[in-house]
């Protein structure tokens, strides 16, 4: 058996990363109207964004790292997954990258950072780190004002009790809460997934994986993954390598999740690795860099490895060169008036306060909370304070079957709408990219929405724009919010026929197949507030399911 080409079948059901490269989100937005948007209270214009399935969280760290070289502005990122493992990953990963710094050097940080969101198999030490911050945050999930005060910038106060139990045994599993490697014995779970996708390809796998990668990747874009590390992320698993390869042996257990399959009439909830294993996670941060002198070819070939560009990271912390947007960001803000601040990062005069401890991040401070959950994309609209809130939307391919006149009357008028397109699913033919590309228009038409004019062409990116007189089309029947997208882009969650045995693991020890291993009836999802540059002293407010002006605490 051979899966034939255009299957989609090698993505997989769960996203761990991202198919395209990781954007600014403040130059995708419209510009900033003080007069509409600016916050009252503390003078500075609000930035509120809806993601839908991100699932690694580019787009915030992007953002975020270069805020410094825009006005001020007060963020809001409202984060949406269809899973619990996803939210569990977004925390895993900001808990990461907000480390203190006297406790996680800046490349150290850098480096776990790569090994856990692109590698199937961690370094000892990496996995060290994994578990005990699983650990802590298993314990904090239970206790919300333990974890608004560790995580400030964290709220999950929209959970319900059994998805708060739900994410807490993601990361009791995380933890080591089961019985050692054989609890995920990923390098099987990989080998095996491979020979299932390939069929009687797969003692050529070699071949196959040059022939996507030269036709495929490079023709549309990717131009420098290298070949060397795209042949071993597709034998192995292992995208980043920064040791030697024999350091790679621990599981990463947050590549792991549930799956309810059928077997013999019955349902048996089993853990696996259902995500991809044909395009890899060098799209998201290998592909692009402030210093183009990374991304130069020899032969066709990348001259760096992409370790080496996602893990480019000034010794001094400083942000790269500012993008061309005329008019918006401040130019020479790097030049003008910036000095290393007490966090020891790079931050302008005055806003670290010495003595008291602050989350940081290459380039800028941030304090902020992260208030409160959404429900699901049906239900946003009906709360006052959600209808018109948002000023960006952005949806995942795997998502724009939400896409609809509900969740596109959360968007204020003149908002603007990006959507992921499948440019770099590797599996789908030339036809199938079309096709999706313009059933996401036809799907942002009905949702209310127009191309956006001006936008620069790409092949990765749909943008459109919220008319301020726009109302949602009706037209097309066949449109609307029920409407999936092409099957290759949303394989089902239950399989008809069960998978060979070696391709799952089932569940054992305390831990019960709870919400991760359901098919949810709602998605998970957070809200990530920052703010860039604190402000103000405030005192913060109890929490609420819909409020929209929650203080932030002392800096």
């Amino acid at each position: 058996m051979t899966t034939p080409a255009g299957s989609g079948t090698g993505f997989g059901s769960v996203s761990w990363w991202g198919l395209s490269p990781a954007v600014d989100l403040q130059a995708e937005s419209p510009p900033v109207d003080p007069d509409s948007q600016a916050d009252t209270e503390h003078g500075t214009p609000e930035l509120n964004v809806l993601l839908l399935g991100s699932v690694d969280g580019r787009h915030l760290l992007r953002t975020l790292t270069r805020a410094a070289l825009w006005p001020r502005r007060r963020f809001r990122f409202y984060v949406l997954e269809n899973n619990m493992e996803a939210v569990a990953r977004h925390m895993l990963i900001f808990s990461l990258a907000l480390e203190d710094p006297e406790k996680m050097g800046l490349q150290e940080r850098s480096e776990t950072f790569l090994e856990v969101w692109g590698n199937a198999l961690l370094r000892p030490s990496v996995a060290a780190f994994v578990r005990t911050q699983a650990d802590r945050l298993a314990r904090l999930v239970p206790e919300p004002d333990r974890l608004a005060e560790q995580l400030p910038w964290l709220s999950l106060g929209a959970l319900k009790f059994r998805e708060r139990d739900a994410l807490e045994a993601v990361f009791r599993f995380w933890a080591g809460g089961e019985k050692g490697p054989e609890a995920f014995p990923m390098s099987r779970l990989w080998d095996s997934r491979l020979r299932h996708y390939l069929g009687s390809r797969y003692d050529a796998r070699r071949g196959v994986s040059d022939w996507d990668l030269h036709m495929k990747l490079h023709d549309r874009g990717a131009r420098v993954i290298h070949t060397s590390e795209f042949r071993r992320w597709r034998d192995t698993g292992v995208a980043f390598e920064l040791r030697d390869s024999s350091a790679y042996h621990v599981p990463n257990r947050t590549l792991a999740s549930g799956r309810l399959l059928s077997h013999r009439g019955e349902r048996v909830a089993a853990r696996g690795y259902w995500g991809d294993i044909v395009t890899g996670p060098f799209v998201a941060f290998g592909i692009e860099a402030d210093d183009e002198t990374l991304l130069k070819t020899s032969n066709d070939r990348g001259r760096d490895h992409a370790a080496q560009r996602d893990g480019a990271v000034p010794r001094d912390g400083r942000l790269g060169a500012p993008e061309s947007h005329p008019g918006r960001p401040r130019a020479g803000a790097r030049r003008r008036g910036w000095k290393p601040g007490a966090c020891g990062l790079v931050c302008k005069m005055g806003l670290c306060v010495p003595g008291q401890s602050s989350q940081n991040f290459p380039g800028i401070c941030l304090r902020g909370r992260m208030r409160k959950g959404l429900k699901t994309d049906k239900t946003l609209h009906h709360k006052s304070c959600y209808k018109g809130r948002f000023q960006l939307l952005y949806v995942a391919c795997g998502m724009v079957h939400l896409l609809s006149p509900e969740l596109g009357a959360c968007v204020a008028p003149g908002g603007r709408l990006i959507v992921e397109l499948a440019q770099f699913l590797v599996d789908l033919r030339q036809e199938q990219l079309q096709g999706f590309s313009t059933r996401v228009g036809e799907l942002a038409q009905a949702a209310g929405f127009a191309p956006q004019p001006g936008a620069r062409s790409s092949q990765t990116f749909a943008r459109f724009y919220k008319a301020r007189d726009s109302a949602p089309s009706h037209k097309d029947p066949a449109v609307g919010s029920g409407t999936p997208p092409p099957e290759v882009l949303a394989p089902p969650l239950e399989a008809t026929n069960p998978p060979p045995e070696d391709l799952t693991q089932p569940l054992e020890g305390g831990i019960p197949p709870s919400e991760p291993l359901k098919r949810l009836s709602e998605s998970q999802a957070s809200l990530l507030e920052a703010l860039v540059p604190p402000t103000g002293s405030q005192t913060p407010k109890p929490e609420s399911d819909c409020t929209s002006g929650d203080q932030l605490p002392n800096p």
